[in-house]
């Protein structure tokens, strides 16, 4: 039986529960709102789907949210990807890494400079 994720978020110990769900969330809203590609999303893509996503639900408080979270980094949404890929809840292609997630862009400009007064 496949494990919750609020199972997994207590194994890894690393992320909250809510960086899980929202980094599966956002895989859902990638394909919708940022790519046609639906068998198929990159590191890179999933990372500005989930950029999107933030602001869209959290606007200023995107940064804050992200960082409760334990995530500070696009690193961090490739971690909890690969924990994902690892408890069946998300696949892989065989070409992808985990490096496609490493710095794709930095957390404090993206979440808190365009809202800038």
């Amino acid at each position: 039986m496949k494990k919750g994720l609020d199972e997994i978020a207590k194994e890894s110990g690393r992320y909250q529960a809510a960086a899980f769900k929202f980094v599966y969330e956002g895989l859902g809203y990638t394909v919708q709102h940022v790519t046609q590609e639906s068998r198929h999303v990159s590191g890179q893509t999933l990372c500005e789907g989930l950029r999107r996503m933030a602001i869209e639900k959290y606007g200023r408080l995107a940064l804050m949210v992200l960082t409760t979270w334990g995530l500070t980094t696009t690193r961090d949404f490739g971690e909890i990807v690969y924990i994902l890929i690892d408890n069946e809840w998300m696949s892989a292609q065989p070409t992808d890494t985990i490096d496609d997630f490493n710095d794709v862009y930095e957390f404090e400009p993206t979440f808190k400079e365009q809202f800038a007064f």
